[in-house]
């Protein structure tokens, strides 16, 4: 029970870190096809990574641990997908050094102060790049997808084993008894044909001194 809720809570936060990739690579991916141009290899790779991901975290929420043998593929695919997640990370690894912000000198604020005289402050202005910083928000969920993968294929190979070691141990001991009560009901017919035996043996001699 303990893993299946461990399990759960990392399967969520995927989702919830999978659903704003898949969103902003798709604004992306919309403005390449309606400008008629070929997305980038670095966009196109974690995108469809993304969104096999999401769909993959939603089918197995719930289903992973039906079996032993369910759970071990799911550890398997998390694994493929932590791959995956490393290959669209290393292709978009150029915009970790990108700075994607910019501060500027506004105009010049003056204040009057009346008697005491007047002040003039310096305003700043910060410019944020949209683009840069979808992409570098998506470089940065890529990398925490990566780990999330990884502990969700260790919970479910964790949980596969012990739900096939206590499958394992049911069925013997289930043989075991099976066995037992096999044998301890032949004996018991064999005592009750040996007991009804020896009645018959003592009635006819006790016929025969008459």
């Amino acid at each position: 029970m303990l893993f299946a809720m461990m399990f759960a809570f990392w399967r969520f936060l995927e989702i919830l870190t999978l659903i704003p990739t898949m969103g902003m690579l798709a604004y992306f991916v919309d403005g390449y096809v309606k400008a008629n141009q070929l997305t980038p290899t670095y966009i196109l790779i974690l995108f469809i990574v993304s969104v096999l991901a999401l769909a993959w975290c939603i089918a197995t929420l719930f289903s992973y641990h039906r079996s032993s043998t369910n759970a071990q593929f799911v550890s398997f695919v998390d694994l493929a997908f932590v791959g995956a997640f490393i290959a669209a990370v290393f292709y978009l690894r150029w915009i970790g050094n990108v700075n994607c912000t910019s501060v500027d000198r506004g105009n010049p604020y003056f204040v009057d102060l009346g008697a005491v005289g007047s002040a003039n402050f310096n305003t700043f202005r910060i410019n944020i790049n949209k683009t840069c910083a979808m992409l570098k928000a998506c470089f940065a969920f890529g990398i925490m997808n990566c780990i999330f993968f990884f502990i969700t294929s260790l919970l479910a190979w964790i949980h596969g084993g012990n739900t096939a070691r206590s499958e394992r141990v049911y069925t013997t001991t289930r043989k075991t008894s099976h066995h037992h009560h096999h044998h301890g009901g032949s004996g018991h017919r064999r005592s009750h044909s040996g007991s009804h035996s020896r009645s018959r043996r003592s009635r006819s001699h006790s016929r025969s001194y008459v």
